[in-house]
């Protein structure tokens, strides 16, 4: 697509926390956990909450470990910019400084410094925020503000589109460990103490008010863990793997947002990116090319907060592979009981062909509050690690602790995109047990099994798609005969296995 040309994709998380607050595990952990599977992060520290609900019997406890952590940042401020400077390399992993303001009557929002330098900005709302922001572009210190779980009822710590600014914020989060935030109904509904989300807070209700701005993902985990898998990730396109470049990318909006899986999604309207503004014309031509991290369900384009094109399989034409096939191969370890612990070694690769791609999958710990803590969870906060098993495989090591519910998926994984002849071997040894399996196997649905008996953890071979089923290039051509002021473009992808891709909009005006 013409509109990408010299552009490359990378995935990253711009908001989530650790111990350097209220969280937990160190930033050291966090970065660590963040190499092995994001190209970009910053770990963000709760500092200011200016409009905090005054104290009684019951909210003490909740000022009480805010006002900690806060406290805590101040002290820890030098040395977290320390190592945010000491992580950061450009070409291999990128590293931005930030830190959180609460606001009830505003919406929270995550500062972000473009290198590791920078003050906590100490204010008594948003407006003396933006004033503070303004002050600092006049001294060419580049910084943005990041609205976040924006979906939270205005008034209650979700966003007031009244006073939103897009010289400071360029995008907004919409996705994360809180829910989803781009319209009314929701793939991931907001289930958290905070509450139920609002129409008057959703991206799509902002976009209606003549708001313009690109969407990003983010776990806002608090365990030590960017970009723990299917909490929220970012997507961008940009020309390296830099500072400079990755900001630029963020700035002008050429950013996407995702559940979990590395989505890659390119969309364009008269060969224009996403995040751009274009003057307006009788003839639109939509152009998208996705690449999923598995089978694609359906592609939507989405204008004006209505959807007015589908794509699915039936519109996509089936080409099967019969000698060289190019696939995903995802292995996911977990189950048994609930609460145990079972540690994983495992060597996961092919007899022949080649590896496009590692994509590991891994989650971190499930807490937030630092009174949700268990006595007896563990300590260490950096658990999932992978490397390369000469050219043809990989190892990586994990824990998993079974799933909390029957409706909560914790278990750890790394997906393969390869290209194998369709004889080959899927080849495995998990926990010191060979399991070898013909790709023709997998090709027609997905394989289980168990370490021991019945109620042991566990392993998945996931179905292996052929490539028509993730790899979609769709056109669409919207004809517009009667023009009444601006109109809004986005494209949402859902896969089969319940991930999700977002892209900023594109403005015709």
């Amino acid at each position: 697509m013409q509109a990408y040309k010299g552009l490359n994709i990378y995935y990253g998380d711009l908001h989530n926390h650790c111990g350097i607050s209220y969280g937990h595990g160190s930033i050291e952990e966090a970065l660590l956990n963040a190499k092995e599977q994001l190209d970009f992060c910053s770990v963000t520290g709760h500092a200011l909450w200016p409009d905090m609900p005054e104290p009684d019997d019951e909210t003490q406890y909740i000022i009480d470990f805010h006002e900690e952590g806060f406290s805590r940042l101040r002290r820890l401020w030098p040395e977290v910019q320390r190592i945010v400077e000491e992580q950061n390399e450009d070409g291999n992993f990128v590293t931005f400084l930030s830190f959180e303001m609460h606001s009830c009557a505003d919406g929270d929002r995550t500062i972000i410094y473009k290198g590791s330098k920078g003050e906590i900005l100490e204010v008594e709302d948003l407006a003396q925020l933006h004033q503070r922001l303004g002050e600092l572009k006049s001294q060419n210190i580049s910084v943005i503000s990041l609205p976040h779980h924006i979906g939270y009822k205005q008034g209650q710590r979700g966003i007031n589109w009244k006073t939103f600014d897009e010289e400071f914020s360029p995008v907004v989060e919409i996705i994360s460990m809180h829910g989803c935030s781009e319209a009314n109904e929701n793939t991931r509904p907001f289930l958290h103490v905070m509450g139920p989300s609002d129409h008057e807070s959703t991206m799509q209700y902002g976009l209606s008010q003549s708001h313009f701005f690109g969407v990003v993902g983010s776990t806002d985990h608090h365990s030590a863990h960017p970009g723990s898998y299917g909490h929220g990730r970012t997507g961008l396109w940009a020309g390296e793997k830099t500072r400079d470049a990755i900001w630029n990318a963020i700035c002008n909006r050429r950013t996407y947002a995702l559940t979990g899986d590395r989505i890659q999604l390119k969309y364009s309207i008269n060969n224009q990116a996403m995040g751009s503004r274009i003057q307006t014309t009788d003839q639109r031509l939509i152009e998208v090319h996705v690449i999923g991290g598995g089978p694609i369900d359906c592609i939507d384009i989405v204008k004006n907060g209505n959807l007015i094109q589908r794509f699915s399989e039936y519109n996509i034409k089936k080409k099967y592979q019969s000698d060289i096939i190019r696939t995903k191969l995802y292995l996911e370890v977990g189950w048994g009981e609930r609460k145990v612990k079972t540690d994983w070694d495992v060597q996961f690769g092919i007899s022949e062909g080649r590896i496009l791609e590692v994509e590991p999958r891994f989650r971190g710990q499930e807490v937030v509050s630092p009174l949700e803590k268990e006595e007896d969870s563990p300590s260490n906060y950096y658990t999932s690690h992978w490397k390369p098993d000469g050219d043809l495989g990989i190892c990586f090591t994990t824990t998993t602790f079974g799933n909390p519910n029957n409706s909560t998926n914790a278990s750890q994984g790394v997906c393969l995109d390869v290209e194998m002849p369709s004889g080959a071997i899927v080849k495995s040894v998990i926990n010191g047990q060979q399991v070898n399996m013909p790709l023709s196997r997998l090709i027609e649905g997905a394989r289980t099994g168990r370490l021991r008996k019945i109620g042991s953890a566990g392993y998945r071979f996931n179905r292996s798609p052929q490539q028509w089923e993730f790899d979609w290039k769709c056109q669409f051509t919207d004809t517009v005969k009667e023009y009444k002021g601006k109109d809004i473009y986005y494209v949402r992808v859902r896969q089969k296995n319940d991930q999700w891709a977002w892209s900023s909009p594109i403005q015709l005006s």
